[in-house]
């Protein structure tokens, strides 16, 4: 859940300022993924000598103290590596003591930033104090940094370089990580390695690349076997799928069309909105995945072969173009992420079913889903898999599934069903929902459910993620980088892209073409009718500044596909607002939760529509009776609603689109609970965007 950021330049003068500058920029964009504390390590005056900026809090008090250091800021480096990170606390509470980067020992002769938990920790700075050595944090991270000297230092005769170093750290670990490692004893090299977080690499040059890939050295039984055909073969030539016959070293050392080393930028990262600004040209790793620059190379090793001692069928990283613009992952006119990305559902929606929906044909195309749709038909069940918003989105498509595909649907919250150990087997499809794409829980189960041979399939937002490449088949939500911690605009897109899955899922059913069409239709006016309810932001502000804006409690209440609704309504107010909110289903109300009502709590009770309407009319009649005072989302043209009821104003839509509509005031709601409240709408405390942890 921290944001992880390193940059090494080559040939390429840099002053100290500049590089700050970038480092500080690196890490703002990733703050949504940790702000407890934010730190960077740069090159110093002497070889081997590092600063570090170090602060507690957000990266804006980290430039204030970087501004009011008296270090040189004119001093200029033809090559350097620096390193940053941004910090979701974990273990031990937000410090300038455990703030990254984390030293091994006070000349810091290995540095580290860590993304991810080591779940040995413990055990290795049992192992460690012993030997003598002395830590200073309470971090899991330090115990790797320490671990690396001690190994480092262990091996005083045959000094191994620094990729097989950390090879053999990295052996010794457990637990999920990202890491990026800088030392003294190896100047102008940076080491990068990932198992479960993510990471990807940025290239930046003024020429043109020669090549577009960079080939996987394996490691086989002899610890250093290449996947390039052995040297007696026309001198090791590496031919990629689509691409020319090239000479090995060429894939890693970057070289110009003239085949001359050239100045040239690496950038590491957490996530690409870091990398946006410098360059569109990146490379992915992969879980194992052991990445080493130096003198304007870049080598990418393995940790272990797969488990039969083959080598994976990937043997090499091609270099992707980024499509995101700047624009995208900046603020605009906008007063917070959160705000803008609401008000960016219109076209989110639209970008979700571009190329997808034939309006006139009323026909679903899903690219990625194409070659396993009778395979999806034949299974005996669909398992949906998620966290948090996620998890909604697939609750609120639950109905639609059975319905049209007539199979048997569960939804699973990823922790509980590996808690349960759930039985699977290999009629099941099983679908993985996360906006990352890196969710910890979600990717076990997505393993577990492999491990059993079932069929998986990704509903991701991200391009490159863990899911997306691990399952079998999926579907890009396409809903654009979504900053903001509470996730908005991307359940709307999971939303559709779920409901289309199961519209294509039912294209060969005669019976339901009326239905179908009739969806089809609802989606093509849904832009529109999203427009029309954020027309209606001012009155959702007068409800959060008026009567909802004491509370310290809140009931949303709905039934049938407005039961996600709630659940996703209350979810936002709690993660923003910090006002206890839940959700539940009105059908339940007399099993418990009617003890509450009284004319002091709160309640919304979604009431839109649909053919459950008359028994949402029942619970209304409930509550109204135990004097509560409900604020009712309806439609817009339901006169059944009583005379002076407060009420939110919705258009209306065929029933399993209208949960989409009828997030967006409750989005708006809790949007403005959290401003009136003075709180950090986009960074809310205790939380992060993308969770990397179990």
């Amino acid at each position: 859940m921290c944001g992880i950021f390193a940059y090494c330049s080559y040939l390429q003068e840099k002053d100290r300022k500049t590089i700050c500058e970038i480092l500080c920029n690196g890490l703002a964009r990733q703050e949504y993924r940790g702000y407890d504390s934010a730190g960077i390590g740069i090159d110093g005056d002497k070889p081997g000598e590092m600063f570090f900026f170090k602060e507690v809090g957000k990266v804006a008090g980290l430039r204030k103290k970087i501004a009011e250091s008296d270090v040189d800021t004119t001093k200029t480096f033809l090559s350097q590596v620096s390193i940053a990170h941004t910090r979701w606390a974990t273990h031990g509470p937000p410090s300038i003591a455990n703030c990254h980067p984390l030293k091994s020992d006070p000349k810091a002769e290995f540095t580290v930033v860590h993304n991810g938990i080591v779940t040995n920790a413990a055990a290795l700075r049992l192992v460690l104090q012993k030997r003598g050595y002395k830590f200073e944090s309470d971090t899991d991270t330090e115990a790797v940094a320490i671990l690396t000297k001690y190994i480092y230092d262990s091996q005083p005769d045959k000094r191994m370089n620094f990729t097989e170093l950390i090879k053999t750290v990295l052996k010794e670990l457990e637990g999920s990580f990202a890491f990026v490692f800088k030392s003294s004893h190896y100047p102008n090299e940076v080491v990068t390695a990932r198992r479960g977080s993510p990471l990807l690499i940025g290239v930046k040059t003024e020429k043109k690349l020669k090549v577009d890939f960079v080939d996987v050295e394996f490691a086989g039984p002899e610890e250093a076997t290449s996947t390039l055909p052995p040297a007696s073969s026309a001198g090791g030539l590496l031919a990629p799928p689509s691409g020319p016959s090239l000479l090995r070293t060429q894939s890693r050392a970057f070289m110009s069309e003239d085949g001359m080393p050239q100045p040239i930028e690496f950038f590491v990262a957490s996530d690409a909105a870091a990398i946006i600004e410098h360059t569109k040209r990146v490379l992915y790793l992969e879980d194992d995945d052991i990445a080493h620059i130096a003198e304007g190379e870049l080598h990418i090793h393995r940790l272990r072969r797969n488990e039969d001692g083959q080598a994976p069928q990937a043997q090499h990283r091609t270099i992707e173009t980024l499509e995101i613009e700047l624009a995208e992952i900046m603020k605009g006119k906008f007063d917070h992420f959160m705000q803008k990305e609401i008000y960016e559902q219109p076209e989110s929606v639209v970008n979700t079913m571009r190329g997808r929906v034939n309006f006139d044909e009323h026909r679903i195309t899903l690219g990625g889903l194409r070659a396993y749709l009778n395979i999806i038909r034949r299974g005996r069940r669909i398992v949906f898999c998620a966290c948090g918003t996620s998890y909604h989105s697939a609750i609120a498509t639950r109905a639609i599934f059975e319905e049209l595909t007539e199979i048997p649907v569960s939804v699973e919250l990823a922790s509980d069903f590996l808690d349960r150990k759930t039985p699977i087997f290999r009629d099941d499809v099983c679908v993985f929902v996360s906006q990352s794409g890196e969710t910890a829980d979600t990717i076990l189960a997505l393993r577990y459910c492999l491990e059993r041979g079932a069929l998986c399939v990704g509903v991701v937002n991200t391009v490159g993620s863990t899911i997306s490449r691990e399952t079998h088949c999926g579907v890009h939500i396409n809903a654009g980088p979504e900053i903001g911690v509470a996730s908005t605009k991307a359940y709307t897109s999971q939303y559709i892209a779920l409901l289309m899955m199961a519209l294509q899922l039912s294209e060969d059913r005669i019976s339901l073409t009326e239905r179908r069409n009739q969806i089809i239709d609802g989606l093509h006016k849904l832009p529109g009718q999203i427009k029309k309810v954020l027309e209606g932001d001012k009155g959702l502000q007068e409800l959060a500044t008026g009567v909802l804006a004491n509370q310290r409690s809140l009931l949303l209440m709905g039934r049938g596909y407005q039961y996600a609704t709630c659940l996703e309504g209350a979810l936002k107010i709690k993660e923003i607002s910090y006002m206890h909110s839940e959700g539940i289903l009105a059908g339940e109300l007399k099993h418990g939760p009617l003890a509450l009502i009284d004319e002091n709590m709160p309640v919304i009770i979604v009431m839109t529509q649909d053919s459950l309407y008359p028994k949402v009319q029942s619970a209304y009649a409930q509550i109204t009776a135990r004097k509560a005072q409900p604020i009712v989302v309806c439609n817009e043209d339901d006169d059944a609603i009583p005379k002076g009821c407060k009420t939110i104003r919705v258009p209306r839509t065929v029933d399993c689109l209208q949960g989409i509509l009828n997030i967006i005031p409750l989005q708006l709601l809790s949007y403005h609970l959290a401003v009136r409240n003075g709180f950090d709408v986009d960074f809310p405390r205790n939380l992060a965007k993308s969770v990397t942890t179990e």
